[in-house]
């Protein structure tokens, strides 16, 4: 865990600086950067895979990897089915809702069993894989984008564990995860309402 509280904050500030460090696109590495930043570019992929790495913390045990292992696996999968032309009705809308019930599994620090818990993980990131293979910019290396947006969705997760992490370490730590909970959740309901 220490080399994941000194590795995230230098990997997450190079996410947001990769893009500036090109002078020409179309090549892997616009692929490959492009697929860096779009996780980091829309607030429920964000929040989702934030929210995810704090959920798996807190399912303790095998889970705090499994929970991101999986997530990155099925993102992987329907960032392949997304880039296929598979279209999934209302995606936009059922993503909304994933963040939605993230955030209340974190709000009310639900704890199913692993086995559902992991599969709840694999159908949201099945859902947001879709739509990062949908929106792969059309002169970019599909592998290069793919490579980029499951390390940047695993160096999101990471933080969401290190959250998890320090959350047990605080006095008001589980209630100030409640609220974050909450707060994810009606973001949620925002990007549901079209308002965000």
């Amino acid at each position: 865990m220490t080399f994941l509280r000194k590795f995230t904050p230098g990997a997450l500030a190079l996410l947001l600086v990769s893009g500036l460090a090109q002078a020409h696109p179309g090549h892997a590495v616009a692929g490959f950067s492009s697929g860096l930043a779009h996780p980091l570019g829309g607030l429920d992929h964000l929040l989702a895979m934030l929210a995810v790495g704090l959920w798996s913390w807190r399912l303790g045990g095998a889970a705090r990897w499994q929970g991101p292992l999986t997530f990155m696996v099925m993102l992987a999968a329907g960032g392949v089915l997304g880039w296929l032309g598979v279209s999934v009705a209302a995606l936009e809308s059922s993503i909304a809702a994933s963040v939605i019930a993230l955030g209340l599994l974190l709000a009310f620090a639900l704890q199913p069993r692993r086995g559902l818990a992991l599969a709840a993980i694999a159908g949201f990131a099945l859902l947001h894989g879709v739509a990062h293979g949908q929106e792969m910019p059309h002169d970019a290396s599909g592998l290069a984008y793919a490579a980029g947006f499951v390390l940047a969705s695993g160096l999101l997760h990471a933080a969401g564990l290190l959250l998890g992490r320090t959350e047990t370490r605080l006095a008001l730590g589980e209630r100030l995860g409640r609220v974050a909970g909450g707060g994810i959740a009606a973001c949620g309901v925002l990007m549901l309402g079209g308002w965000v």
